[in-house]
């Protein structure tokens, strides 16, 4: 597969990915405005942080390592070593159970079971749906390395509308449940998404599809592990790079998880407390979620194939580097862009956000100030996600290794600096930490592709300068809002309130406008590799 067919890919893997996670960001958006008025906010910090963790916690550190390194490389691998190794997962996932499942029943503060039962339960039921995921890992890896748009977005959404609809139900019926209808939804989540992949690849594996795309596995039993004689059980190259991004993804964990694991294990908030946070959390990172993550996700393959990892820029073929230089150079404009718009507006529109989506509950707190916050904090999330991917696809092995240590550094200062502000501002004191730790992570990103395109005719680093007349418009619109929040948001009523998000909407549309004026090459690459282009292939 040619470099620009595997551009191609990436791009429409991206971009299904972004309509896929606006679904789910949009469906939870509403599921949890929906909860809020019939369960409290201690119960919803105990699920979304406590039990939350625990099941995140356990697949990432299953998971997260096998995926990086059996997606490294071209597709053409032993695919059969690959699958042995990647069923490991699931005896990794018990021992990870084993141990989390301890700590969190013995070890961490148990809720008071008046207020909030079946906690114990609760806590078996999402380990349990953890390891039910993990049994889906070897087809789910199989699927993004040939490029299987379709199924993970099949897959996702229904395993998503079930548990949604499960969750309504169950609030609405049976509310005293507490903990179950949460852990019910979950275990229906996982079983959905294993039950997809496992029926799509029974019918698909010796189906004529199958023999046309040459897929290297040809009956179901090539899903199951199994040796070849004369041949290793296992890719051991690749057992060696799972093992350098294991070490690295326990401490990566730690930095992506930081603010639970504090609150968690330190108490320094509430469960109520906890419950405002992750909502106040959850929206301001749902841009970075549904949007930069699945971009993430999609083009780091995409790199990882088009790269030779470990090589020297000189070493690599150059046509191929100059498409990446080039993707690299897109991308870092386009979140840069979408980073600094959600930053500016967040701040005028984080109240009146909070307001409507939760009432006097989340608005009349410290929510607005978190909130805020955060707009600038998904700024540096945008920049750091795609950063990282690329210098994850570049990195050789023994780069791997040394950066585990720069990681082991920023988790330990992330957990002090989470610790200390906290104590100091609250809430706010975790986001200000993120963003210390964050605008670290992405310095050391970029002296590394910095060092790497040094000697080539390629500067991908120039993503990062928008135009001046973009930053103007910013600007602007940073005042302009700010104003307008000042004089008619929030206590006037819905007519104050209108006029309110419609100074907005005309602050936003002349910033689209300067965009599409000033940053033509972003505007073509977007038109080009982002938007949908399955449709159209196939029509």
């Amino acid at each position: 597969m040619s470099s620009q067919d595997m551009l191609k890919n990436a791009s429409t893997l991206a971009s299904y990915n972004v309509l896929l996670q606006v679904m789910f960001r949009v469906l939870t958006f509403f599921l949890n405005a929906f909860t809020l008025r019939f369960v409290s906010k201690e119960l919803i910090g105990v699920v979304n942080v406590r039990l939350t963790l625990l099941y995140s916690t356990l697949v990432f550190l299953s998971r997260e390592a096998f995926r990086r390194a059996c997606l490294s490389g071209r597709t053409d691998h032993h695919w059969r070593q690959v699958i042995n190794l990647l069923w490991l997962t699931l005896p990794l996932g018990v021992l990870w159970a084993s141990l989390l499942v301890c700590v969190w029943l013995w070890l961490l503060e148990v809720p008071d079971p008046l207020t909030i039962p079946h906690y114990g339960p609760a806590v078996g039921l999402f380990a349990l749906a953890a390891l039910q995921e993990l049994l889906a890992e070897p087809l789910w890896v199989l699927a993004q390395a040939h490029m299987f748009v379709r199924l993970k977005v099949v897959a996702e959404s229904l395993a998503m509308v079930a548990k949604c609809v499960l969750t309504v139900v169950l609030v609405v019926s049976a509310p005293q449940w507490g903990l179950y209808i949460f852990s019910a939804a979950q275990l229906v989540y996982t079983g959905f998404l294993v039950l997809c992949y496992f029926v799509y690849f029974l019918r698909f594996l010796g189906s004529g599809e199958a023999n046309r795309k040459y897929f290297p596995l040809q009956r179901v039993a090539d899903l199951l592990p199994s040796r070849v004689e004369g041949e290793p059980v296992i890719d051991w190259t690749l057992a060696r790079l799972t093992w350098s991004f294991f070490k690295q993804s326990f401490l990566k964990q730690i930095l992506t998880e930081g603010e639970r694991y504090v609150m968690t294990f330190l108490n320094v908030l509430s469960f109520g407390e906890q419950g405002v946070y992750d909502i106040v959390n959850n929206l301001g990172s749902m841009v970075a979620r549904f949007i930069f993550l699945p971009i993430e996700e999609s083009f780091y393959v995409f790199f990882a194939k088009v790269l030779e990892r470990g090589w020297d820029v000189r070493q690599q073929k150059q046509e191929e580097v100059a498409i990446a230089a080039e993707v690299l150079e897109c991308l870092l404009k386009l979140v840069l862009v979408i980073g600094l718009i959600i930053t500016v507006f967040g701040y005028a529109y984080s109240h009146l956000a909070l307001d409507i989506y939760g009432g006097s509950l989340l608005s009349s707190g410290a929510g607005p100030s978190l909130l805020r916050c955060y707009s600038s904090y998904v700024l540096l999330l945008a920049i750091n996600g795609i950063t990282e991917c690329f210098v994850f696809a570049a990195m050789s092995k023994e780069e791997v290794d040394r950066y585990n240590l720069v990681m082991l550094a920023l988790s330990i200062s992330f957990l002090l600096l989470s610790y200390m502000l906290t104590w100091w501002a609250g809430g706010i004191g975790f986001i200000l930490a993120n963003c210390l730790n964050m605008g670290l992570r992405i310095l050391h990103s970029l002296f590394y592709i910095h060092r790497y395109f040094l000697y080539s005719q390629w500067t991908p680093l120039r993503g990062l300068r928008p135009s001046p007349l973009l930053l103007l418009a910013l600007a602007l619109s940073a005042v302009l809002t700010a104003l307008s929040e000042g004089v008619f948001c929030c206590d006037g009523g819905w007519l104050l309130r209108l006029v309110h998000i419609a100074v907005g909407a005309g602050c936003l549309l002349g910033v689209l406008v300067t965009v599409l004026l000033t940053e033509t090459k972003l505007v073509q690459f977007v038109r080009t590799q982002l938007l949908p282009r399955y449709g159209k292939k196939h029509t």
